[in-house]
């Protein structure tokens, strides 16, 4: 009869699993001008958290100067990756009239074998518009793009002061878990926040420096054919390896589509720039980094593809950004709580080092429940002897 009765209870739970996460879903899709300044400082704080952490233990910095110093240092990275890529823009608009002639050449000869009408007396581009039809989706693409750099920059500044007060706060954020939670509650609520801190931490930094090392090579590739602005196509590929799938193929595109500009009609360089670019992009971004990020994260490479478009459609480019950190975090709590678990298996790469990691927490949480419940004033001397 218990057994029935606990069969019961898994399948309301479940109902009310599913109704709760879908009102989640269109909460965050209508809130999200809302929610999403709030999640990204929340990321952006676990990411810089270890590093300030460091710096108060290992230097003895205090707290508030080591987020100053972090946030100098991240303000100045993005400045600087934003100000090359704005002149190489501005660079390459410049340069754009002495391509017209290439332009012109290229399309005339692709509309004279595909039979594609071309009329001499127009540009180039009213040539394109007139056999397309795309001058109001170019427009709609272009409005879109203005106000979604708009918004971006607008809600930059919010995030920087929603993740400073946050990172103020995580400072005393042990003594608070010590007070508020006594038993297991108090050594599962430190040990997710600890996986999350760790696992976000780490995706970025394996984004970094996979991005970074795609991104020197693309620019050493252009140098060796002397393709113009190799910083700019070198940069486009760091920023835009950080859009798993989806931005490695935006910039070989671009990539490939100058070239093919600039050396036309010679064949060579832009053959050597599309395999060059194509196969770092490939081994990189579809060979090596799937395998890393889903050893390391525990995630199913399915999975980071499958919330790429979910987080996609919900938020943008933004949402593109942080899909794989959302979905650390999602599988971290199915892991901890047990009616979610079979959850966690499925979103988790191989079955047995998921297995393990709930064997593990599992074996954590015993030995926590065997410990004697203390006083909100034993655990806040604790939380302060351990600091």
């Amino acid at each position: 009869m218990q057994k029935k009765d606990s069969y019961y209870l898994k399948g309301i739970f479940y109902f009310l699993f599913l109704l709760a996460l879908l009102a989640c879903v269109a909460v965050l899709k209508i809130l999200g001008s809302v929610c999403l300044p709030i999640i990204l400082s929340i990321l952006l704080s676990f990411a810089f958290y270890p590093l300030i952490r460091k710096l108060n233990l290992k230097f003895r910095i205090p707290w508030f100067f080591g987020i100053l110093i972090v946030y100098v240092i991240f303000f100045l990275l993005v400045f600087g990756a934003g100000n090359l890529v704005a002149n190489g823009v501005a660079s390459i608009l410049q340069a754009l009239p002495r391509y017209q002639e290439r332009f012109t050449s290229i399309y005339s000869e692709i509309a004279g074998r595909l039979d594609l009408p071309f009329d001499e007396t127009l540009s180039l581009f009213d040539n394109l518009w007139n056999l397309l039809s795309i001058r109001t989706t170019v427009g709609k693409a272009a409005i879109g793009f203005t106000s979604g750099l708009y918004t971006f920059f607008k809600s930059f500044l919010l995030v920087v002061l929603f993740s400073v007060f946050l990172l103020l706060e995580m400072h005393f954020f042990k003594v608070k878990v010590l007070v508020a939670f006594s038993g297991n509650k108090k050594g599962r609520v430190q040990k997710i926040t600890k996986k999350v801190i760790a696992e976000i931490t780490q995706y970025i930094s394996i984004k970094f420096i996979v991005s970074l090392a795609t991104g020197i090579l693309v620019t050493s590739g252009c140098l060796i054919i002397n393709m113009d602005f190799p910083l700019v196509w070198g940069t486009i590929a760091f920023i835009m390896n950080f859009i798993p799938t989806f931005g490695s193929i935006i910039s070989c595109a671009l990539t490939v589509l100058f070239a093919l500009i600039q050396f036309y009609p010679a064949p060579g360089p832009i053959i050597f720039i599309a395999i060059e670019v194509i196969a770092v992009n490939f081994i990189i971004g579809q060979v090596l980094e799937p395998r890393i990020e889903g050893k390391n994260l525990g995630l199913s490479p399915f999975v980071i593809l499958t919330s790429l478009s979910f987080w996609g459609w919900m938020w943008g480019f933004l949402g593109l950004l942080i899909s794989v950190p959302l979905m650390v975090i999602v599988k971290i709590i199915c892991e901890n709580i047990s009616y979610l678990q079979p959850i966690a298996i499925f979103i988790g790469g191989r079955p047995q080092d998921t297995k393990k990691e709930l064997v593990k927490d599992s074996d954590m949480l015993d030995f926590e429940e065997e410990d004697s419940p203390k006083t909100p004033t034993q655990t806040a001397d604790e939380a302060k002897s351990d600091k």
